[in-house]
Order: structure tokens, then C-alpha cells, then sequence
């Protein structure tokens, strides 16, 4: 009976110390994986002009920064949200019409600066201190003429984002975040004297920046 209850004890503690062992690697694996992390990326905005409505709307290229905070539980399910800001000056060319094309009258310029905030859902895998990855989201983004402007009015549009791009981690809670995102919304209407062309503009951001992991 002593030789039994000795042989159960030793298995009871073998039992709970593989247990333990791979709660650990379990717990070890998830660490691996999952990441928490605040992002800081300066980008170029380049948006294609549009027309409709009778207008030509060319919207000036600029300089921006982005804010991320992002949360990875496992390669498919991740999620951040954002906020970035960047110039966005827009010409309002109306296009005079008189049975045939004969030219345009008088453009109006708006100095502008566009506010974004987004929702986008992450997946992710990481392969040693690289973590390629792919977002999707939607938001509001926000056109606020600057001060001085005459004729203007802000401008609120919904906002589709996707992209791709790749975490470079540089020591155990800071890395290189390199990443191209595209917007896709509606031509704002920033003009009191012309109407916005209506169309849906395309703003490609090529982003380079840190991320610090929390």
C-alpha cells in the first residue's frame, strides 16, 4: 500500500509539473505573438484630381503624421485605431461648357488641413523579429480650411483605409515601422462659391516611423 500511494504521489507531482510546463510554453507562445504597441510615422499624401459636377478638384500633395495604438491577440485578429493629419489643399476648377469644350473660369484655391480617425482591423505573423501585416478599417475624416480662408467651409467624409507593411523590431520594445496605406472618400467640399466634383478621391501614404511595445 506504501509502494502504491508513493508511486500515485510521484505521478500526481509529474503530472502537475508537465502541466505547469506547458501552461509556461503556452504562456510563452501567446507573448510571442500577441503585441501591444503606440506607433509615431510621418507619410506623403498624393491624391489624384477629379472631375464631375462641371469641376476639375485637384487636391495639392503634402506631408502628414500618423498616431496608432494597436493591440495583436493572434495572427488573424487584431485591431487599432488612429489618428493622422496632414495638409490638403484643394482647386475648385469649374469647366465652362458651350456646345463644345471652350475652357475654364476662374479657380478657386482652399488652404486646407485634413483630420482623420479610423477603426481597422490587423492580421499579423511574425517570423523572428519581423512581423509583416495587413489592415482594413473605415472612419471619419475631418477638412478644416485654415484660418484666413475666404469662400470656405469644413467638410466631413467617411473614409475606407486598407494597406500592408512590416514591423522591424530593433531591440525587445521598440522597432521600425514601415507601411503604405490607402484612403478612399468622397471629394470634399471645402468651396462656398463651387461645388465639389462628387467623386471618390484615392490618397496613397507611404509611411516610415517607431513603434515603442508596451
Amino acid at each position: 500500500m506504501h509502494t502504491y500511494c508513493s508511486k500515485a504521489a510521484i505521478l500526481f507531482l509529474a503530472l502537475g509539473a508537465l502541466s505547469t510546463t506547458v501552461a509556461a510554453a503556452q504562456g510563452s507562445a501567446v507573448k510571442a505573438i500577441s503585441q501591444t504597441d503606440v506607433g509615431f510615422s510621418v507619410y506623403g499624401a498624393y491624391s489624384g484630381r477629379t472631375t464631375g459636377n462641371g469641376i476639375e478638384q485637384s487636391p495639392s500633395n503634402a506631408a502628414g503624421g500618423i498616431i496608432e495604438v494597436r493591440h495583436i491577440s493572434n495572427p488573424l485578429v487584431g485591431y487599432e485605431g488612429t489618428y493622422s493629419f496632414n495638409g490638403d489643399n484643394q482647386v475648385y476648377s469649374p469647366q465652362i461648357t458651350c456646345g463644345i469644350p471652350c475652357g475654364s473660369d476662374v479657380p478657386a484655391a482652399i488652404s486646407a488641413h485634413a483630420h482623420e480617425f479610423t477603426g481597422d482591423w490587423i492580421a499579423s505573423f511574425k517570423i523572428a523579429n519581423l512581423r509583416p501585416f495587413a489592415l482594413a478599417g473605415a472612419g471619419l475624416l475631418f477638412n478644416q480650411p485654415s484660418s484666413g480662408s475666404q469662400y470656405a467651409t469644413s467638410s466631413t467624409k467617411g473614409v475606407f483605409v486598407y494597406g500592408g507593411g512590416l514591423d522591424w523590431g530593433l531591440v525587445p520594445h521598440i522597432g521600425l515601422r514601415f507601411q503604405y496605406r490607402g484612403n478612399v472618400y468622397s471629394a470634399p467640399d471645402l468651396s462656398t462659391v463651387y461645388r465639389s466634383s462628387g467623386a471618390f478621391v484615392h490618397t496613397a501614404e507611404p509611411m516610415i516611423g517607431l513603434y515603442l511595445r508596451l
